[in-house]
């Protein structure tokens, strides 16, 4: 048996198609499409839960993605486990485990109980005033505590050996929602002929569907309907249809993030099968058809199992066959819930009683209770409920007060206070929202992307005016991206029952004093008592109020209780709800996990390393390598009986007497192309560009809107239209961020297009007095001669007989070239210029000798000379600064007063009184090493090394009015000894610059 409330010949499950599952241990057995929460309600299970402050006993609330208390642990294995899972989303599948969450010892007797008998010590805000004092106890006790206390489930400690993917994809529309105002949407775009993606978070299209058997479409029932369409929608080739799969995320661009779960459901998930995938999707258009939620009713003890939305009521009865009681009642104040009572009653389910706190319902539904010899009261409310573990009855009394409250026997009672319209994704979009004070809602107002919102979370309601406004949203959506088919005839709908009514707030059964525990935030247990003392604490803003009591900020998001919250907010401020404001709806719009957000970005590929193309070379001729961010650069190259100190040394000397070959190709490369190109890099960079002539080079210098330094490098003009900019190793990714977030926001109007083009040229550097004579042989069609080709510039040519741009710049002051050839033949170019440069005497060197030369020579590495507070002054570097540029990134930053003042720091050079000493870098600088502590602090040293050029240590440093202290003598204290330095100039080798234009 699937569960003795299983109705025959009701629900759309395959009877002969089971699955077993156990909860806490206990075997059940399921219909394969049943959500764990219909199983459980098939076997006569409410109690799913307790709360997360009192512990109290909670059941099934909702049957969708709102659900606030039915959060289960669900696992495979040890390894594959999953905490607060929601019961009404997960399907059964044959060998789950399922396990009830934040009870002990078990979830019928769970001694945390203890906390609702002391709930008055636990009111809204109690943590903010309880773990003030005394102040050692916050580290000992109230941290630790409140850690334990945390969250609902246990995370897993296993790693997880599921795999997770990622896809990328584009469309002209995107439909968000499959019931029948996105399934019209999608129907007409698709007629059009644009290129379509249609998702929806169930596993059947069909969304309010699913439940409403009263609705008609072309002459079908509605769920039926939504079958063959989606159907038809499949076979088309310009459709993709994806069910289990949320749209979580709306990000700018119309850039939409959608979670697919590709296996949850199934028993034994292939191999090669993802568990979850995230979908990143770029749509031209996007329709919203997100729908509305159920609110339920806020009255004393409206948390006990056995209370529910009255749409779950209706889906479980419609859709899974379940009856989720033999006698129950229904408490609202919208209509929609009476029809939950008919579906019951018809299905031969008792109906206690319909409550409806309202004088006047809709006449028709009246007419049918009457009918189907339902009692209706009207006018009255449920003002307390019974029963610990489940509902066994509810107080009802007349509104107003008067005669004593009449118990009525349920084991059920569904509730419903009316609709709100789900409209996250439209306010994650940016869209702004208006208040219809007619209907209690807030609905889409002003669009702030290329989107439509249309059925029910636009506030349209009746179901032929829902699929006119989807059906043309569609058809005008397609034509505007260009589609041109044809579209048919369409549709016609009908529902049973039009429906009125609604109310949101708190209902007479909440009481005003402060002790009913009429709960608005099920999963944080806040209750209406908790909203008005927030007032009454000060508290005005409905922000403040969410934090002060938690409402809303549970992993539900407040999608049942922030409307509530709101109006009873409102009403103790005197205020009208939109003066109240809203909260800010956030992704996800629900929870996703880890695995999904991350799919491949884990284990090694967590943070992947790169290697150039000459890695293997480089490792085969003995290279030790370092991490520079991702990449794997040779640190140095030893020769046998060489520490590293040795082999830096050496070839550090050889650079300079002789030459040396330095891989250069994780240098950061960026193509900047177009007509406006000269005027972008002026605008990016704080020197000039378009003086640049094609075919020469210039450093650059490019700072932050506040005026400090951000990155650095050579730039050369290939042509006119053409720029090869060159960056930092770690500073590429970045770099390219900051050009396109300018491009795209504030220069959006220059012809301008950015290509990372890092990984496509490999880049071998020659310095030294012989590295001209080690290229000559492979160059073809440049003059590299020194009057033809000087320093700082660029050539396209053939190096090796294949394409180069070749560039003569040097980082170490010698004569120097770069060859930048296509990254495939990087390895065998590199070969071949070693080769040769060892047969002159040169050397292969590393990071470090690369290092040691560029600071004999004075030249900063932004990141290590320079800590993100540094202008280009401060550096040394104010030529490089435009006088006659009237705007680049960076240019009003550089006139705060506070980086033109005196006395601040700048880069100088170090030199040891003690030539053998060398400096830690890091090390704080002093001018009295003897002033008492706290002692002044000048500045700190940047970059320290051993010239074996020069015989001694050298150093740089950012000093205090650094410049203005050459020649003192300052003084570095270290833990055991204090080291004099003298304060010089930048440059410690060649200070003529001869060298580089050898």
């Amino acid at each position: 048996m699937s569960g003795a409330n299983r109705i025959p010949g009701k629900g759309r499950l395959t009877p002969a198609r089971t699955a077993r599952f156990t909860l806490d241990g206990r075997c059940l057995t399921a219909l394969e499409g049943d959500t764990v929460a219909s199983a459980m309600l098939a076997n006569g299970l409410h109690l799913a839960g307790r709360s997360f402050k009192y512990h109290r006993p909670r059941g099934i609330l909702t049957a969708g993605p709102e659900e606030p208390n039915a959060l289960l642990d669900i696992s495979r294995d040890s390894a594959r486990k999953q905490p607060n899972v929601r019961a009404t989303v997960q399907e059964v599948f044959d060998g789950m485990k399922v396990e009830t969450q934040n009870r002990w010892p078990s979830l019928s007797f769970d001694v945390g109980v203890v906390n609702d008998f002391f709930s008055a010590f636990f009111a809204a805000g109690f943590y903010y005033k309880t773990f003030m004092w005394p102040k050692a106890a916050w580290h000992t006790v109230y941290e630790p505590f409140i850690r334990r206390a945390a969250g609902l489930g246990v995370a897993p400690k296993e790693e997880d050996p599921d795999h997770y993917a990622n896809r990328y994809a584009h469309c002209d529309v995107l439909v968000v929602g499959g019931g029948a105002a996105g399934l019209a949407a999608a129907l007409a775009a698709a007629e059009a002929g644009a290129k379509v993606i249609l998702c929806d978070e169930q596993p059947e299209m069909g969304g309010a569907l699913h439940y409403d058997t009263g609705a008609v479409i072309d002459g079908h029932n509605g769920y039926d309907w939504a079958q063959v369409t989606v159907a038809r929608l499949a076979a088309m080739p310009n459709v993709r249809v994806m069910s289990r799969t949320t749209a979580f995320g709306y990000y700018n661009h119309n850039f939409v993030a959608l979670a697919e779960r590709v296996t949850d459901h199934v028993a034994k998930p292939g191999k090669t099968s993802p568990r979850e995938r995230l979908w990143q999707v770029r749509a031209r258009k996007v329709i919203l058809a997100t729908g509305s939620i159920e609110r339920h009713m806020v009255f004393a003890n409206n948390d006990r199992p056995g209370i529910m939305l009255a749409s779950a009521g209706r889906t479980y009865l419609n859709h899974f066959g379940v009856a989720v009681g033999a006698k129950v009642g229904v408490y609202t104040a919208h209509d929609s819930a009476y029809e939950a009572a008919f579906d019951l009653k018809k299905a031969g389910v008792t109906i206690a009683s319909i409550v409806d706190c309202r004088e006047k319902p809709g006449d028709k539904v009246l007419s049918e209770a009457k009918a189907l010899g339902i009692e209706v009261l009207t006018g009255h409310s449920v003002v307390d409920t019974a029963g610990r573990l489940r509902i066994k009855s509810m107080s009802v009394k007349r509104n107003g007060g008067g005669a004593s409250a009449r118990k009525i026997e349920v084991d059920a009672l569904l509730i419903s206070a009316g609709w709100t319209p789900s409209v996250h994704l439209f306010s994650q979009s940016r869209g702004k929202l208006k208040f219809d004070a007619a209907r209690d809602r807030f609905l889409p107002d002003v669009y702030a992307q290329e989107s439509q919102c249309v059925g029910t979370c636009n506030g349209t309601d009746a179901l032929q005016d829902v699929l006119d406004e989807a059906y043309a949203a569609g058809r005008d959506m397609a034509v505007a991206v260009g589609a041109k088919g044809a579209v048919n005839a369409a549709l016609i709908g009908a529902n049973a029952f039009e429906w009125t009514g609604g109310m949101i707030g708190a209902a007479e059964g909440a009481g005003r004093d402060t002790t009913v525990k009429a709960f608005i935030d099920f999963q944080h247990d806040v209750c209406a008592k908790d909203i008005r003392l927030a007032v009454r604490e000060g508290m005005h803003s409905i922000e403040h109020i969410k934090r002060f009591t938690t409402n809303g900020m549970a992993s539900d998001q407040g999608k049942l209780s922030n409307m509530h919250g709101l109006a009873i907010a409102a009403e103790m401020l005197g205020k009208e709800i939109p003066q109240v404001g809203l909260t800010t709806f956030r992704a996800p719009y629900t929870p996703v996990t880890f695995g999904t957000l991350i799919n491949h970005s884990r284990g090694e590929l967590f943070d992947p390393t790169r290697k150039t193309p000459m890695h293997a070379y480089e490792a085969s001729k003995g290279a030790e390598f370092e991490d520079v961010g991702n990449w794997k650069r040779a640190w140095y190259y030893p020769r046998p009986g060489e520490d590293m100190h040795a082999a830096v040394n050496r070839e550090c000397k050889t650079a300079r007497e002789t030459a040396g070959v330095f891989n250069a190709s994780t240098l950061g490369k960026i193509e900047v192309v177009g007509p406006d190109a000269a005027q972008f890099l002026n605008l990016m960079y704080t020197n000039a560009w378009d003086t640049l002539k094609p075919g020469k080079c210039r450093y650059g210098i490019m700072t932050r809107d506040d005026g400090f330094i951000y990155d650095d490098g050579v730039v050369g003009r290939i042509a006119e239209d053409r720029f090869h900019v060159t960056t930092t190793t770690g500073g590429a990714p970045r770099v390219l961020n900051h050009m396109e977030d300018y491009l795209q926001t504030e220069f959006p109007h220059l012809k301008v297009w950015l290509t990372s083009a890092t990984e496509q040229w490999a880049v071998i550097a020659v310095q030294g007095p012989k590295a001209r004579d080690i290229i000559a042989p492979f160059v073809d069609g440049i003059d590299i001669s020194n009057d033809a080709f000087p320093h700082m510039s660029v050539a396209e040519g053939k190096f090796c007989g294949v394409p180069t741009r070749l560039f003569r710049v040097s980082f170490t002051g010698e004569l120097g070239f770069e060859v930048n050839v296509p990254a495939d033949f990087g390895p065998d170019v590199f070969k071949a210029i070693w080769e040769r440069a060892e047969s002159l005497g040169a050397c292969l060197y590393g990071t470090e000798t690369m290092h040691v030369l560029r600071a004999e020579k004075g030249y900063i590495i932004v990141g290590q000379d320079t800590d993100g507070t540094l202008t280009p002054d401060d550096a040394g570097l104010a030529w490089a600064v435009s006088k006659k540029k009237t705007d680049f990134v960076g240019i009003r930053g550089l006139k705060r007063p506070d980086l033109i003042r005196q006395g601040r720091k700048q880069l100088v050079g170090l030199l040891t009184k003690d030539a053998n000493e060398v400096l830690e870098e890091g090390g704080q600088i002093v001018a009295d090493p003897n002033q008492p502590k706290p002692m002044t602090m000048l500045g700190h040293v940047t970059s320290s090394y051993w010239s074996e050029n020069l015989g001694r240590s050298i150093a740089f440093a950012m000093v205090a009015n650094g410049r203005a202290r050459l020649g003192e003598t300052l003084y570095v204290p270290m833990k055991d000894k204090t080291i004099a330095v003298e304060v010089t100039d930048m440059v410690f080798f060649d200070k003529e610059g001869g060298r580089i234009h050898g």
